[in-house]
């Protein structure tokens, strides 16, 4: 995903810091840490047979070498309260297959290898660093690589550093999860922050170690950040988090100080496009975070004590999903006002699930907005107790008063609202009808369910079966079809199936039964290739997740799905099992990547843009398919036809790369957490006959090369899979929903910014004509529905309904809420727009490219 004006928005952040008041101060309160998730998986018994020695061998891999079959459930975990966490224990026989030295790439780097000591005394900057940056991987110069990646593992201890740890591209900074390390900042600490994702290179007039927008594949968790050494006024920082897809942050502890006069905040982030934050905590400090950046999902985070809670500053779309606030001065504090591109501020807030305490003021504006749209905000579902404001604007005005008991904030608008297909808004800061929420959604509470990744805490290492001990290759080249079926077939159910680093190239469907659990070691990699998934009139499915009609679990993490150059029939994966319980059906950190890396055959030298490209740049039919009856809980997973390459090309020329469709829906109970689905020729989400949805906030790009050629081209539509008909539309729907029930989408960012690979459209702000569709649907419900360059942003039961000229809100355009059934005001304050068409926004100066 590119971007406008980097330094445009680095400009407006660095104003925007030092122009908000917070002199708030947040009285001091004890604070309870984020629970960590545990295995869910139902005991029956625990006795497991050992794993086999790593093998070393070098024969084929059609064969698997498993030594016995294995009989008992997997139960519970038998790791004993102190051993290290089994991923420490785990033998490490990763690779990079695609690597100029595969064999000799160190992918598990343990810092303690590198000399780090982690006893809070000595200084290990110089080795964390040392362990990240080791054998030439791509740091400062080096825009992207897939073929270097580390797991830079950290056990229990404290590490003290005195500058920042500098993750290169590819990098997961990984802590023991049973006993999360500690971070410290020295109280000499010179940096931006503890962990720097994006360093600004000094002297370089703004410019970065990498485009903030494209700094993909990124992933930090299980540790604890110590900033209270650092001086109280020093603007100490735990993570400088300019991200964008495929990105994580989970499982953090940031601490800071709780003097009056603390300037130190938790994460600084002033650009990207992300993205998820999950199962986070920050105490102390003048603010929680700082966060500007395209869109990001936010599930389960607990601020305390902080005097800012949380600082926004600009975004086209965020969505905050299970959010504690408890003892802070002002929960949310949101620069508005902005309605150009010039002038973009927080063009979309969804706040869903909160609870909040002991805070004078729950959000705060920067503008009054009585009667006109500058700054969307949805409330659902925020529990209130002694907040005096719910909402108010900086100047000191109420807009929604709160109480000093207890009250609940049902749902609660400020924007552009819409029902069915009513062609003009009404704005409102009102309260609003809340939808109707099936109960299967929901947990104990009445929040809308959510599961972090699981972690096996307490499973031993011999509870775990590597793929590479029992046959498989991971190299790339040699076929490992049959030895991951057979591993599957032997050991799904009673051991965990760890995908140890590498490429797993197959050739045919490997089907994976109901009651698997698979771990990647580092976006462990599956490559179809072959002709079973070439015809895309006769497709067939790469990874097969059950079969109709099972019910049970099934978990993956880790794991990077791809494919061969003229892949037009692959169905990259298929869901099939109705899950046993809430979240047993789910995928973590999955991505679907097509093209754009190194051993797909899909690259600059093969499908660079505008040479008349056909079916030798296909790389999927369907990314990822939720049958009929099926479930899935899916949170951080990316659906990437590439539009850029990865690999071995600083310029990151634009390539052609032609997949057909993103993500079909058709199952029931389906949680999409902080997903994406790009670039697909005829659609990016899809739900179709499904029930009972919660997608929250789901981002998609418009393939750059149409209308040339024009959707479905070059793939035909097919009835059999439900196909909308776009070959009126000429471009990719970004959502299209038919035939379903209760579809709640809690934060949509729908972008199109280009017309065959040039942006002079949106100088007349006009790239696509249509981009989201819904009919015969029933409890539709849309927040923050942000679309760029498309002159339609709804259409309903087959009539363009909504014109984006009515709903500017800076770089895009924002309907704060629609509904497909009636909509209605509860309070006062509900202002007819008038009908007439904005001016339009023109940036004074264009982007070269997004």
């Amino acid at each position: 995903m590119r971007s406008f004006g980097s330094s445009l928005i680095l400009l407006l952040a660095l104003r925007i810091s030092s122009s908000i008041a917070t002199d708030t101060i947040c009285p001091t309160s004890s604070s309870t840490s984020v629970s960590t998730v545990t295995s869910t998986i139902t005991v029956t018994s625990t006795s497991i047979s050992s794993v086999s020695t790593v093998s070393t061998s070098t024969s084929s891999s059609t064969t698997a070498t498993s030594s016995a079959s294995c009989s008992t459930p997997l139960g519970n975990g038998i790791a004993g309260a102190s051993d290290p966490w089994w991923l420490q224990n785990m033998p490490h026989v990763g690779t990079s297959a695609f690597n100029p030295s595969p064999l000799s790439y160190k992918v598990f780097r343990n810092v303690k290898d590198y000399g780090a000591v982690g006893d809070g005394v000595t200084d290990d900057t110089a080795a964390i660093n040392a362990a990240i940056a080791d054998q030439s991987r791509c740091g400062q110069g080096c825009t992207s690589s897939t073929t270097t990646p580390a797991l830079v593992y950290f056990p229990a201890g404290n590490y003290l550093v005195s500058a920042p740890i500098i993750p290169f591209y590819y990098t997961a900074l990984v802590g023991d999860a049973k006993n999360r390390p500690t971070l410290i900042a020295a109280a000499s600490f010179v940096g931006m922050a503890v962990i720097d994702a994006d360093p600004y290179i000094p002297g370089g007039g703004g410019a970065q170690y990498w485009v903030n927008q494209n700094n993909f594949f990124r992933a930090v968790r299980n540790f604890n950040i110590d900033l209270t050494r650092m001086p109280v006024a020093s603007t100490a920082t735990g993570l400088h988090w300019q991200v964008s897809q495929a990105t994580s942050l989970s499982f953090v502890k940031v601490i800071m100080s709780q003097d009056p006069a603390t300037q130190h905040q938790g994460i600084f982030m002033e650009n990207g496009s992300g993205g998820v934050l999950s199962d986070l905590e920050f105490v102390g400090g003048n603010l929680g975070v700082f966060v500007g950046n395209q869109q990001f999902t936010v599930r389960n985070v607990k601020f305390s004590n902080n005097k800012i809670a949380i600082q926004a500053i600009w975004n086209w779309g965020w969505t905050w999903q299970n959010v504690q606030i408890e003892n802070c001065g002002i929960g949310i504090q949101m620069k508005t006002g902005g309605t150009s591109i010039e002038t973009q501020t927080v063009g979309s807030e969804v706040l869903l699930d909160f609870t909040v305490t002991n805070t004078p003021i729950f959000v705060q504006t920067t503008t009054a907005q009585p009667s006109s749209l500058a700054g969307s905000i949805v409330i659902e579902n925020a529990k209130l107790t002694n907040v005096p404001i719910a909402v108010g604007v900086q100047s000191g005005a109420t807009v929604l008063a709160g109480s000093t008991g207890t009250m609940t904030i049902a749902a609660w608008a400020q924007g552009n609202i819409y029902s069915g297909a009513q062609p003009v808004p009404n704005y409102v800061q009102s309260n609003i009808t809340p939808p109707a929420k099936p109960a299967s959604l929901l947990d104990s509470s009445g929040k809308i369910f959510g599961v972090g990744r699981p972690q096996y805490e307490n499973y031993a290492a011999s509870q775990f079966v590597s793929v590479k001990a029992h046959g498989a290759k991971g190299d790339g080249v040699t076929d490992d079809t049959a030895a991951l079926q057979s591993i599957f077939d032997t050991y799904a159910g009673c051991k965990i199936i760890f995908f140890d680093a590498g490429t797993y190239l197959v050739s045919d469907t490997i089907n994976i039964p109901v009651g698997t659990d698979i771990v990647g070691e580092m976006w462990s990699q599956i490559l179809a290739k072959g002709t079973n998934f070439n015809d895309q009139n006769n497709p067939r499915v790469v990874l097969k997740f059950g079969k109709s009609g099972d019910v049970g679990s099934l978990r993956v993490s880790d794991i990077v799905i791809s494919t061969y150059a003229g892949s037009a029939g692959a169905i990259v994966m298929e869901v099939n099992i109705k899950q046993a319980s809430q979240g047993s059906v789910g995928f973590w950190d999955t991505h679907v990547r097509l093209g754009g890396s190194a051993g797909t055959g899909l690259t600059q030298t093969t499908c660079l843009k505008l040479q008349g490209h056909g079916v030798e740049c296909s790389a999927a039919f369907l990314s990822a398919h939720i049958t009929r009856g099926a479930s899935a809980y899916m949170e951080n997973v990316w659906l990437w036809t590439a539009d850029h390459q990865l690999d071995d090309d600083p310029a990151e020329s634009q390539i052609d790369v032609f997949s057909g469709r993103g993500i079909l829906i058709e199952g029931e109970n389906v949680w999409l957490v902080g997903t994406g689905s790009e670039h697909h020729a005829i659609y990016q989400y899809r739900v179709n006959g499904a029930t009972n949805v919660y997608m929250g906030l789901i981002q998609t790009e418009t393939p750059y090369y149409q209308p040339n050629p024009a959707a479905p081209n070059p793939f035909v539509t097919n009835s059999a899979y439900s196909d909308p008909d776009v070959s009126s539309l000429k471009s990719a729907l970004a959502l299209s929903v038919t035939n379903s029930d209760h579809v709640l989408i809690y934060g949509a960012g729908l972008y199109s910014f280009f017309v065959s690979y040039a942006q002079t459209c949106l100088q007349t702000w006009n790239c696509q004509d249509q981009i989201a569709s819904v009919g015969s649907s029933n409890q539709v419900r849309i927040y923050g529905l942000s679309t760029v360059a498309t002159t339609w942003q709804m259409t309903f039961n087959g009539t363009p309904a909504i014109n984006q000229n009515l709903n500017r809100n800076g770089f895009a355009s924002t309907v704060t809420a629609w509904s497909s059934n009636e909509l209605t005001r509860v309070t006062k304050r509900w202002v007819p727009v008038k009908a007439r068409m904005h001016k339009r926004m023109v940036p004074a100066r264009l982007p070269d490219s997004y």
